[in-house]
């Protein structure tokens, strides 16, 4: 029982004690007051006669006491249930966000998505459109599309590293804020969104990343993975040991169409997001990404779809 609980319920058990001690003192003054106040009978009173007056006597402060008793009883049990009501409550706040942030915590879509620039009013859109097309024309690289992931984004390691092992809660604002400004970044927010999907449904079987930390694998192993190299040459990266998620994990792939297309899509995502990150990154900060949420998943969802070989 928690504290407040336990106060709360000590204090209603010492009101009934004075209410029962009160119930006894008043039972017990009209007894003598009926003492003092009948007449006198001629005789001595039979054996009958004195065990009523004792029974009478007796009885009410018995029935007192046992409601007092029965009272304070009932406050316990009041307490233990609301407190038993409270940890259930903070059991499935930890469950709904542990190891995936609530979606209170994300932008929404129309947040993440960066707000066209206006041309100037000062200068036409002709002249605009016109001062545009030679250099498009001058440069004979192809543009980047939306999904390849170019631009690089502007945002650190620090921040990304930060947002991809997402908030511990409501209270963590270091991570909220890395998280948004992560999603600033169309690219960033599609590799964040599908990791949240993820974690939120492998959460729903009861695995949660917290629960399954990886055996770490070395920086160098991260970085040819980045590169391009597949099979037994990233084969430490499939870190997650635990059969039990394994098991899990593979049965929700091959059953579940939607959890199969997420993950996918997430595979996907992550696999271009450390193509474009890690270059930059320096080993401890690859040992740092590795220990995320998002990494964690990566690596269990990567290890049963066999793409470490």
């Amino acid at each position: 029982m928690s504290l407040v609980a336990r106060i709360t319920s000590l204090a209603q058990r010492d009101a009934l004690t004075v209410t029962g001690i009160a119930l006894t003192a008043a039972w017990l003054f009209l007894v003598a007051l009926f003492w003092l106040l009948v007449p006198e009978a001629e005789g001595s009173p039979g054996g009958i006669a004195r065990l009523a007056t004792v029974m009478g006597t007796i009885l009410p402060l018995a029935l007192i006491w046992l409601a007092v008793g029965m009272a304070r009883a009932l406050a316990v049990l009041r307490a233990e249930a609301a407190d038993l009501r409270l940890r259930l409550s903070q059991m499935r706040d930890m469950a709904a966000t542990r190891g995936a942030p609530p979606r209170a915590a994300l932008p929404d879509a129309d947040e993440a998505e960066p707000q066209p620039r206006p041309v100037p009013a000062a200068v036409p859109a002709a002249a605009a459109a016109s001062r545009a097309a030679p250099r498009q024309a001058a440069d004979p690289r192809p543009q980047p599309t939306r999904g390849s992931g170019e631009p690089r984004d502007p945002i650190d390691a620090e921040t990304l590293i930060r947002a991809l092992n997402f908030p511990d809660g409501a209270d963590d604002a270091p991570a909220i804020a890395a998280l948004r400004a992560a999603l600033q970044d169309p690219g960033q927010a599609r590799v964040l969104r599908a990791a949240q999907d993820v974690v939120t449904l492998l959460a729903g079987q009861d695995l949660y990343m917290d629960d399954l930390p990886p055996d770490p694998a070395p920086a160098a192993v991260w970085r040819r993975f980045a590169a391009g190299e597949r099979g037994s040459a990233v084969a430490a990266l499939g870190g997650i040991q635990d059969p039990l998620a394994l098991d899990i994990a593979a049965s929700l792939l091959r059953k579940d169409e939607i959890f199969r297309d997420t993950t996918h899509h997430f595979l996907r995502h992550f696999d271009a997001m450390l193509a474009r990150h890690l270059p930059q990154m320096d080993d401890a900060q690859v040992a740092v990404l590795a220990q995320t949420r998002s990494a964690r998943a990566f690596m269990l969802l990567g290890r049963i779809s066999g793409i470490f070989g």
